[in-house]
């Protein structure tokens, strides 16, 4: 199946309430507004295919690079194939969602996420973070370094209220991960995300989202999912 097949595959998908609601979080066009559920039949029939995710990531068409990581290779993608990712990913849902999450299937993910963490560009930070939230909800704990995951507890809780808005989120988020998902650190997590309270995340026109790490975790533990580790990172 060739880009052009896929695309206009896509464009067949797209709904216009979708649409918006992917403009609303910040997608500009071109768009379809394709739901990513509705995207798995086509994934199937394709399997993975690297040349063809480089085509669709290419278009700047938000539906197609979100695609494009579904069919992407990881582990065929460099690091600078995942800088030029990150350069045309222009807001969370295609840093965060689309190049942090092929990332985190590659054996090069902590190498170029703890660059991105450090670089201070908002949406290379934010990727950095939720690359790890990815990872540690993937993967096996013994896979990570506790000293390297416990430095990075002490940095979220010193600079998260100081840093841009979306890498505030994502690290509110590695601190939910690490709390749920890393066992050797959870009760540091805890602690972090208790000293850490409410963070405050400013979206533009819409009304601030007010993050609390710490009740998130607790909800999980009372639910029983204290360890959870999921099967696939994507879709």
């Amino acid at each position: 199946m060739d880009s052009q097949t896929v695309m206009q595959e896509l464009e067949d998908l797209g709904k216009e309430r979708t649409k918006k609601i992917y403009i609303s979080n910040g997608a500009c066009e071109p768009l379809f507004g394709v739901a990513t559920g509705a995207m798995k039949p086509i994934a199937k029939k394709i399997k993975i295919n690297q040349r063809l995710a480089e085509d669709l990531y290419a278009t700047g068409n938000y539906d197609a690079m979100y695609f494009a990581g579904i069919i992407a290779d990881p582990n065929a993608m460099t690091e600078s194939d995942y800088d030029r990712w990150m350069d045309e990913a222009y807001f969370y849902m295609l840093s965060d969602y689309v190049v942090a999450v092929t990332l985190s299937e590659s054996d090069i993910a902590q190498e170029v996420a703890d660059k991105w963490i450090s670089s201070g560009d908002e949406l290379r930070m934010s990727a950095g973070w939720s690359c790890y939230c990815w990872l540690l909800g993937n993967r096996q704990d013994i896979e990570f370094s506790e000293s390297k995951i416990s430095t990075m507890l002490d940095i979220v809780k010193k600079s998260i209220h100081g840093s841009p808005e979306r890498t505030k989120s994502a690290m509110n988020n590695f601190l939910y991960t690490v709390g749920i998902s890393y066992l050797p650190l959870h009760e540091k997590a805890v602690e972090t995300a208790k000293e850490v309270g409410i963070v405050e995340v400013k979206r533009g026109k819409k009304k601030p989202s007010l993050l609390n790490a710490y009740e998130s975790i607790q909800k999980e533990v009372d639910r029983g999912r204290l360890g959870f580790k999921r099967k696939y990172v994507r879709c």
